[in-house]
């Protein structure tokens, strides 16, 4: 069958998923509520089910009342026991399938359930909900004529009791449909290798000859990969390699810091931009309309949302209110409620509204990656926003970066400590210094009064990181490619204060 025949079948299929998707657009609490009561019901004869008697739960208010907020350290128990193939735990049908947590480097790893029910309704709808929405608003789209160019985890999958946990990427990749490994490259086999360095060299040489017409990976290590393949091909843009290039599907972390490179190797207005919110634990949000920030809330996957205020997370008045209560432009903790058996986890994001008709967002940053050490509630957005703003403003660009409080110290003030590792460097550190500390002051109110004056924060400082101190960090922690990521923002001086100690190392 032809290509453009395809192209043209392809879209057709995915685009009649908009129709349900209006369902939730024009009903989003009822659905919610719904879903949220299927949920119980299809558990009320699990372990947890029986403990918090879900048999008789009819309202959210008996749910909230009954279940406990829980974090990962809570379930570990339970989620330990499954592992070891005990079954109908916290969720009915068999669960063997276990997402590795690879996020912000931490040095306990994280066993997140993973269900038939979560793979095919949640993470593989997502997916496709992506292209679809994607299509829906570009009615010229060739997507289908060629391949998509993925970069996922760097973890194969590993088998315990007949259980199996890997990186989420590995998961789906290891479970996806035949028709989705046609039309993705590199193979299966060459995305499930686990040794990094090794792994880029084999992704370009069966990328480099196929007709690539999308990209989906993380920024930060996508960039890597792109780089290699331009440095290899002595090209300066990226469509003398794929000229039939069109799209970059992109997560799991800010793209702002980013944008400005990306356009240099993309040097084509019409390219398009489609940011996506998954995590082990669901597929959360995606971009629903060309050349926008926030991301469309998804109602009809499996997860019950709630939210906690986050100038009262962490004190005696915590509390997760629904999705109808809550409020624009406020930071919210993401609690979820899942087809997995995940019941009232926080999963440790931050989300604000930017529209309540259609609920969408933005993510802010991780509830444990902000400083508030001296009352000014700096959040990872704020901190990639300035970042972005003063590499555009100096003609420069950042590789990575990490930030930590320099606590008081007798009469001394506190400040914040920047390390920034530059792909291009500031002609002037100086004038950037002065720029992303004023920037901050602009977008972060709470951080403005702080810095006022010099009274409470001294102006930031900045240390510039040598080529590859965060690679080589990275790689001593074994957190090498596709869904690592750094540390952003911390309100210790641990990361901080490891990079300093290998900052004159050159491994």
């Amino acid at each position: 069958m032809p290509l453009p025949i395809i192209n043209s079948i392809a879209s057709w299929v995915l685009k009649q998923r908009i129709h349900q998707m209006e369902l939730f657009l024009k009903y989003p609490n009822e659905v919610q509520e719904e879903l949220l009561m299927n949920l119980i019901r299809a558990s009320e004869g699990t372990l947890v089910g029986k403990k918090y008697d879900f048999f008789t739960i009819r309202s959210y208010q008996n749910f909230t009342d009954r279940v406990p907020i829980s974090t990962y350290e809570d379930l570990q128990p339970l989620i330990e026991k499954t592992r070891q193939g005990e079954q109908n735990i916290f969720w009915p049908t068999p669960i063997k399938w276990f997402a590795k947590s690879s996020g912000t480097t931490n040095a306990k790893s994280k066993f997140i359930p993973v269900s038939n029910e979560a793979l095919e309704d949640c993470h593989y709808k997502g997916s496709k909900d992506l292209l679809c929405l994607y299509l829906n608003n570009n009615e010229d789209s060739n997507l289908f004529i060629g391949k998509s160019l993925r970069l996922g985890g760097s973890s194969q999958i590993y088998e315990d009791n007949n259980t199996y946990f890997g990186d989420l990427s590995a998961i789906l990749i290891e479970n996806m449909p035949i028709w989705a490994e046609f039309s993705s490259t590199p193979s299966s086999r060459v995305s499930l290798m686990s040794e990094w360095e090794a792994k880029i060299p084999a992704i370009i040489n069966e990328a480099k000859n196929e007709n690539v017409t999308s990209f989906a990976g993380v920024p930060s290590w996508m960039l890597v990969l792109l780089h290699k393949v331009l440095e290899e091909s002595g090209k300066q843009s990226l469509f003398d390699i794929w000229p039939n290039l069109e799209v970059y599907f992109h997560g799991g972390v800010s793209f702002d810091p980013y944008r400005e490179q990306y356009k240099k190797i993309l040097p084509r207005n019409d390219f398009q931009y489609y940011e996506i919110y998954n995590a082990s634990e669901g597929f959360f949000a995606i971009q629903d309309l060309n050349n926008s920030d926030d991301l469309l809330l998804m109602l009809d996957y499996g997860i019950f949302y709630e939210f906690i205020p986050m100038d009262v997370f962490g004190t005696d008045h915590e509390k997760a209110i629904r999705l109808s209560e809550v409020e624009l432009h406020k930071n919210y903790a993401i609690v979820i409620t899942t087809n997995s058996g995940l019941w009232r986890y926080m999963v440790g994001d931050t989300v604000r509204f930017t529209s309540l008709n259609p609920y969408r967002i933005r993510v802010t940053g991780r509830t444990k990656h902000h400083i508030n050490v001296f009352g000014e509630e700096l959040m990872v957005e704020n901190t990639d926003r300035a970042i972005a703003k003063a590499c555009q403003l100096t003609n420069s660009e950042i590789v990575d970066y990490t930030v930590a409080p320099i606590f008081m110290k007798d009469k001394e003030k506190g400040a914040h400590e920047w390390i920034i590792e530059f792909k291009k460097a500031p002609e002037n550190p100086e004038a950037f210094q002065k720029i992303l500390d004023e920037t901050l002051q602009s977008l972060n109110s709470d951080y403005e009064a702080k810095r006022y004056n010099n009274m409470t924060l001294n102006p930031l400082v900045l240390q510039v990181a040598r080529p590859g101190l965060f690679y080589d960090w990275l790689k001593e922690q074994d957190k090498l490619g596709g869904q690592h990521k750094i540390p952003r923002l911390s309100n210790q001086r641990d990361y901080l204060e490891q990079l300093k100690g290998m900052q004159l190392s050159v491994k």
